[in-house]
């Protein structure tokens, strides 16, 4: 499914960078425990958050999705 990639995708780049999923979430501005269930494709995130997430993973739109 979608979420799931969408959320392996969010991981894999918040590793490559090293952050936790606490440091994300707070450069973000989400929750921590909404960032992880965007990560295990448990939660579908609005356009608006997954806007915040790949701002605070310094990667465009384009970028994100090029490899999916």
């Amino acid at each position: 499914m979608i979420t799931e990639k969408v959320g392996s995708r969010i991981k894999e780049l918040r590793r490559a960078l090293e952050l936790s999923q606490e440091k994300l979430a707070l450069k973000a501005e989400v929750d921590r425990t909404y960032l992880a269930g965007v990560e295990q494709g448990k939660r579908n995130p609005s356009i608006k958050s997954l806007e915040k997430i790949l701002k605070a993973l310094e990667v465009s739109f384009g970028e994100f999705f090029k490899d999916m």
